[in-house]
């Protein structure tokens, strides 16, 4: 039996990189997205299955898991950009950027997590370059993917020898949930000149890496927050 990648937030710059580049090296994956005709398009595209799904619905794991039970790896691909100043964030803000980036990781990994450990599993989870970076406006988004970084070291010592696990910290990637930002020109073409490399990033710079870190690739690696950034971090 092939060994199964679970893809979540699929249909977005990242995942549908990942998937296609899964799909490209033999691994057999599963789709999970909430818009019905743009997983079922992918889906069809890399002839694998797929499951509709929003990750802010409470049922979510158990509606996956009717359609998939046994798998290698998850790749929890999910994201958003939360920009407000602190004066005009609420308590909502908070618990829904948790839920979405933090709370349903952790449903998900426990849900599967005796098929990964079965399966010498792999986990890659991501954050972002503004958890570690300061940027004004970030707050939200920051401490919320500050948490993803805190149960990915937390969950690769608990899981460890068994399942892997690793996190990604993009910068601003082209992307759908980055229109807003990126339809400027202007502000577009400043956020790329502040990075060394002197480019935005794109959804294969991070899939790539995911690719590595969710195989067997990377058998030897867990318990990382690697960035992809364009030298954000720690060269600007």
């Amino acid at each position: 039996m092939l060994e199964k990648y679970l893809v979540v937030g699929a249909t977005g710059s990242i995942g549908s990189n990942l998937a296609e580049q899964l799909h490209a090296s033999g691994k057999e994956i599963h789709l999970v997205g909430r818009n019905e005709d743009n997983t079922k398009n992918l889906a069809q595209k890399l002839n694998c299955n797929f499951t509709v799904a929003d990750v802010l619905e409470d049922s979510f794991v158990e509606k996956i898991k009717t359609d998939i039970q046994d798998i290698k790896a998850i790749a929890y691909c999910v994201g958003s950009i939360d920009l407000k100043p602190l004066r005009m964030v609420s308590e909502n803000d908070f618990n829904k950027c948790m839920k979405l980036n933090l709370y349903s990781a952790v449903d998900l990994i426990k849900g599967f997590q005796e098929s990964l450990k079965k399966n010498k599993g792999s986990i890659v989870l991501f954050s972002t370059v503004a958890a570690q970076r300061g940027f004004t406006n970030h707050s939200i988004i920051a401490s919320t993917k500050a948490a993803v970084e805190g149960l990915t070291v937390s969950l690769a010592a608990e899981f460890a020898p068994n399942i892997r696990v690793n996190c990604i910290a993009p910068s601003l990637t082209n992307s759908k949930i980055a229109e807003p930002m990126l339809k400027n020109k202007v502000l577009a073409e400043g956020i790329a000149k502040a990075h060394p490399l002197k480019r935005l990033g794109e959804g294969k710079d991070s899939a790539s890496l995911a690719k590595f870190l969710i195989t067997e690739d990377s058998s030897w690696v867990t318990g990382q927050i690697i960035a992809v950034d364009g030298g954000r971090s720690k060269l600007s």
